[in-house]
């Protein structure tokens, strides 16, 4: 990974973006969401993550996120390689209509990879752009919880279900965990 995109002051919160390959919309079925934001959940107990805004979108995920314990880019490579292989087995069960044409993407990608054998979910890099000025930490959290809306998911934010948005909207902060909605 290029240095250009790794976390270098880890007492900084950062900005990060996770794109699916081909910006694929994966997180349109809850299976991968619920993978996903489990994922998190562990790296919040676990690792020490700390999310301060996300917004899970139908091919990509933002976040303001920092660290307690272990190095971010580590917690990253982590996530990404955890759920890249939870997602290939979801996609393999009974129930995917599109099991054949996402294997073959993901399988497509990871041939064109020195560091992926049969399946790249990810794109590499997750872009962590830091919050070290309060106009940074607005413009980012105002941009995530916007997302949907100027997607033309929603009319508000508060309506897009895999959002911090309405935690802030209704108690002024994220929740300890991020959304389980089953």
């Amino acid at each position: 990974m290029s240095e250009r995109y790794k976390v270098k002051d880890h007492e900084e919160n950062y900005f990060i973006t996770m794109t699916v390959v081909d910006w694929i919309d994966l997180f349109t079925r809850d299976r991968y969401i619920h993978i996903l934001e489990d994922s998190i959940n562990y790296c919040i107990k676990e690792k020490g993550l700390i999310v301060f805004a996300y917004v899970i979108m139908p091919s990509h995920v933002h976040m303001i996120i920092g660290t307690q314990k272990i190095d971010l880019n580590d917690i990253i490579r982590d996530l990404k390689k955890f759920t890249s292989k939870a997602f290939i087995e979801a996609i393999n069960e009974v129930g995917e209509s599109r099991s054949e044409w996402l294997l073959n993407k993901f399988a497509f990608h990871a041939k064109k990879s020195k560091r992926h054998s049969n399946y790249k979910v990810w794109k590499d890099g997750f872009h962590p752009k830091i919050m070290d000025r309060t106009k940074k930490l607005e413009a980012a959290f105002n941009y995530i919880h916007y997302n949907p809306i100027s997607a033309g998911y929603v009319k508000n934010e508060e309506d897009w279900v895999h959002s911090s948005a309405t935690a802030y909207l209704e108690n002024g902060k994220c929740p300890i965990e991020i959304s389980k909605w089953y």
